[in-house]
């Protein structure tokens, strides 16, 4: 019996060509990212640039986001800051997020939320709320932020925090639900 045919085979003709095309600019890619920084990127981020993406939102200068990152509706980034892949960046409600912040893989930052809108089946609208990052933040992979937090200047948020409350300037902190344990101080892992 023969192999089913792939869905990306498609009959010679134009289409077939480009698609040639696109996979040996991948294939190539892929090497040199490879070679360069040995990591492996979804398709999109080797043919994106992240830093004209984020220019292209209206993001600070040296602002980089990947292509993998979600943004919906009003979202602020100020300079130099860094949005890792997998982030959802969720501005229905207004969303800033300062200079020079990290903002890790996997990342969620919500802005609003739709908690009412299910328990009522539809008759209560979601709720909306500004969320705000303050410059020179750190937010470990896959922590979430709920909508109308802020989290202060110069903060270190861990890996799979859930960020319920604010958090103040300097802080340290961690868990679910997230709680400061300490002051963050550069150049101290956290």
């Amino acid at each position: 019996m023969p192999p089913e045919p792939s869905p990306l085979d498609v009959p010679p003709g134009p289409l077939a060509e480009l698609l040639a095309r696109l996979r040996a600019l991948w294939r190539e890619q892929r090497r040199t990212v490879a070679q360069r920084w040995k990591r492996s990127l979804p398709f999109g981020d080797y043919v994106v640039d992240r830093w004209e993406k984020a220019r292209e939102l209206g993001f600070g200068d040296g602002a980089s986001i990947y292509d993998s990152a979600l943004v919906l509706g009003d979202v602020k980034v100020g300079r130099e800051t860094w949005i890792g892949p997998g982030v959802v960046l969720d501005g229905s409600g207004g969303l800033t997020i300062g200079d020079h912040c990290s903002i890790s893989a996997g990342v969620q930052i919500y802005t609003h939320d739709s908690v009412a809108w299910a328990l009522s089946g539809g008759k209560v609208a979601p709720t909306h709320a500004s969320t705000r990052i303050a410059s020179r933040c750190y937010l470990g992979p896959h922590t979430v932020v709920a909508k109308g937090v802020e989290i202060g200047e110069g903060c270190v948020i861990g890996a799979h925090s859930l960020v319920l409350e604010n958090i103040p300037a300097g802080s340290k902190a961690y868990g679910v639900p997230c709680r400061v344990v300490g002051t963050a101080v550069p150049g101290e892992l956290t």
